[in-house]
């Protein structure tokens, strides 16, 4: 009995050590803990500022375009991709633009026509403005808040 004893303590010994080996897998958080996020009014708008991590943005995939200016028929104008173009409820049109690195303003657009994947302004940012053209839908439930 002694024995067996003495072969079987060596493989329940790696056992335990296997299992301790997988379990837990917590690793302590020292700090604190950073929100992804920061919303602030913007004074004198019924618009808030969306201020982002570094990280943040990264997760979110967030890309821009500049403001252009296009003249069509004549006529000069501000011209943005359709994909930085958001909706409303109420049919109202915004872009966010992002008029400093990792801060995001939702700005009412005004939107002569579109010509392809491009929207033709009557009214928006200035040219030379960078917009959101991936991620605003998360920008705005960010700004909203909108969560998991």
């Amino acid at each position: 009995m002694k024995n067996v004893s003495h072969k079987i303590l060596p493989v329940i010994l790696f056992a335990m050590l296997l299992l301790a080996a997988c379990g837990g897998g917590q690793v302590p958080v020292t700090g604190e803990k950073e929100a992804p996020s920061k919303v602030e009014p913007v004074e004198g708008s019924e618009y808030s500022r969306v201020i982002l991590t570094e990280k943040a943005k990264q997760r979110l995939g967030i890309q821009t375009a500049q403001v252009t200016e296009e003249v069509m028929d004549g006529s000069p104008y501000k011209t943005i991709p359709y994909a930085a173009v958001m909706y409303g409820l109420e049919g109202e049109t915004w872009a966010y633009t992002n008029p400093e690195s990792l801060v995001y303003v939702r700005q009412a657009i005004l939107i002569d026509h579109i010509d392809g994947d491009v929207a033709l302004l009557a009214e928006g940012p200035e040219v030379g403005t960078p917009v959101v053209t991936t991620g605003a839908s998360l920008l705005y439930g960010a700004e909203v808040g909108v969560s998991k």
